[in-house]
């Protein structure tokens, strides 16, 4: 099936606290009904939109959802659109911070948030499946602010047929720079999903503050399957951002089994502080020049440690969302990359790697002859340039065991938890009523 192009419409949208909602919704419910008469095929919303993202320890009435429910089924009925929000689900006892689809017939489907951040899990329940959800704009992969950050979510729904990545999110920010409000997801990872998946994706966030606690960076995103921003809204402005996507099978042909990386053979562990020179040719020199600064390792294309918790990376296994992650829980502390491929990605690519998978990465890059290192929270902490042919780093063991990265925010717990969701193939979820108790 050829590519189809998709008219997209992101909300936007500024924060309200829950008790709130009430009076935010009609002009909300107004803004969603411009974008569908505006003619887009997909509108999407942020997580927690119905009623909030900070809940509380109160239940959500379900005449509430039900009846925000009703209303974008009327407006997808009246425009022939796809409409993805974040709200609440009940299901049995248990509530799920979900995006729930509707279109013109009503409920479609729904995908509840895998990786809980922080205080979600006060209120919520893990989701516990990962299924693309079929629409009249799309198989659509949707998944909710923090899964972006696992690579196996995303990988896994577009195995499963996902034609698009569809993320209602809910992108905080510590207001460390009030002027340009930071997020990893918004300013790194969301374009190297889209790339090393070959399919679209959309991200609509919120602006403001809730609960006067929770700070958004907004950034809403329209991203294309080549990872290059469509569209891209503001830190601040309430807006409706639309773009059009090419929407069909991915451009990437990726192989059933993940790509598999060598590692080192030595049982012996990496010293908990090591001293580390990164250097993008064997030289003799260098290695000598290493020693004189302290650096108890050098690692440039020839050379390379033997332990068995540093993994030899090549760029199928780089592009490869699903390569990583096994090794990295069985042990890998330290991937090594010889980069040849394009420039643009080399940087992005193993930021992300680092700080999804809380470890260290150095690359080799000989493409522009360069080399440097990323630490466990996806920052470059040194780099060759020019003449300055031999940088090092101080690796910490320490760094790569603190997998908690938000207080109760267990990356490892995540990354183990899609592993057996991907390894499962559970029936679709029915689009049933997301209020249903």
């Amino acid at each position: 099936m050829s590519a189809r192009p998709r008219s997209v419409a992101l909300l936007q949208l500024r924060a309200h606290d829950r008790n709130d909602f009430p009076e935010r919704w009609p002009d909300i419910r107004a803004r969603v009904a411009d974008a569908a008469q505006g003619g887009a095929q997909l509108i999407v919303l942020p997580e927690g939109t119905v009623p909030a993202y900070v809940i509380g320890n109160q239940p959500v009435d379900p005449e509430l959802l039900e009846a925000a429910a009703r209303d974008l089924i009327a407006i997808a009925a009246a425009h022939g659109t796809t409409i993805v929000y974040g709200a609440g689900r009940y299901d049995g006892g248990r509530y799920f911070n979900a995006a729930l689809v509707v279109g013109a017939a009503g409920a479609v489907g729904s995908a509840d948030k895998c990786f809980l951040w922080h205080f979600d899990r006060r209120w919520f329940s893990p989701g516990e499946t990962l299924e693309p959800v079929a629409t009249a704009a799309g198989q659509l992969g949707i998944l909710v602010c923090a899964d972006g950050r696992i690579p196996t979510i995303a990988s896994t729904l577009v195995d499963r047929g996902a034609e698009m990545l569809v993320m209602p999110t809910a992108w905080v920010s510590s207001g460390r720079d009030p002027a340009g409000l930071e997020n990893l997801q918004a300013d790194l990872m969301i374009n190297v999903r889209a790339f090393e998946n070959g399919v679209p994706l959309v991200a609509a966030n919120k602006v403001g503050v809730e609960a006067r606690s929770v700070a958004y960076c907004g950034k809403s995103a329209i991203v294309a399957a080549d990872g290059s921003f469509v569209a891209r809204a503001d830190a601040q402005t309430e807006t409706t951002l639309r773009g059009t996507v090419a929407v069909g099978p991915p451009f990437i042909a990726r192989d059933t089994t993940p790509t598999t990386i060598e590692r080192g053979a030595d049982p012996r562990e990496l010293a908990d502080g090591l001293r580390i020179g990164v250097a993008v040719r064997h030289d003799a020199e260098l290695h000598a020049l290493a020693a004189t600064a302290d650096a108890e390792l050098v690692l440039d294309p020839h050379t390379h440690p033997v332990s068995h918790e540093v993994g030899l990376v090549q760029d199928e296994a780089m592009l490869d969302p699903r390569a990583l992650p096994g090794p990295r829980l069985a042990g890998v502390r330290l991937f090594v990359w010889h980069a040849s491929i394009a420039a643009r990605w080399v940087v992005p690519l193993a930021r992300t790697r680092a700080a999804e998978l809380r470890a260290y990465v150095v690359v080799l890059d000989t493409l522009v002859r360069r080399a440097f290192a990323v630490d466990p929270d996806g920052a470059v902490i040194c780099a060759t340039f020019g003449a300055f042919e031999l940088a090092a780093f101080s690796f910490d063991r320490a760094r790569t065991s603190a997998w908690t990265i938000a207080p109760h925010t267990d990356v490892r717990a995540a990354l183990e938890r899609a592993e057996t969701i991907g390894r499962s193939r559970a029936a679709p979820a029915p689009g049933t009523s997301p209020a249903t108790p």
